[in-house]
């Protein structure tokens, strides 16, 4: 591995926990983790469908994430239910509640924020070019 190849993975993955450590903090206030607030934006986006389990964990940012763990644990806030589909009792159905989008509403704004104040010093068009180039790393 070349010096500039080191360099290029170390400050990804300082970069990486600097902008998770951030939008952590913006979410603290409101005892929501980021993967919470990943599996809540998930099922929101289902628009009222039913996401099973493993619909939630390949769309999470972090797939690797302790998915059944968060979902549980949003279940006990209230914010996601759980239901058994009637037609396959082995099939478990998740739902985004009205209080899950009640908080999604709340901090979404709060995550925009601290989205534009960690990203502050790029313009657009180096927001653009930096997302393109790391796009082109995962090809």
């Amino acid at each position: 591995m070349s010096t500039q190849s080191k360099n290029l993975v170390i400050t990804l993955i300082k970069s990486n926990c600097k902008v998770g450590e951030s939008l952590a903090k913006s979410l603290k206030p409101y005892k929501i983790s980021l993967q919470q607030f990943n599996v809540l934006r998930i099922l929101r986006g289902q628009k009222g469908l039913a996401a099973n389990l493993s619909t939630v964990q390949e769309r999470m940012v972090n797939p690797k994430s302790n998915t059944t763990r968060i979902i549980d644990k949003l279940i006990d806030k209230n914010y996601v239910k759980r239901n058994i589909c009637e037609i396959n009792r082995r099939k478990i159905e998740l739902f985004i509640t009205t209080e899950g989008l009640e908080m999604l509403s709340v901090i979404d704004s709060v995550v925009e924020t601290s989205e534009d104040r960690i990203t502050q010093n790029l313009s657009e068009n180096e927001k653009e070019k930096l997302i393109s180039l790391l796009k082109k790393g995962w090809e």
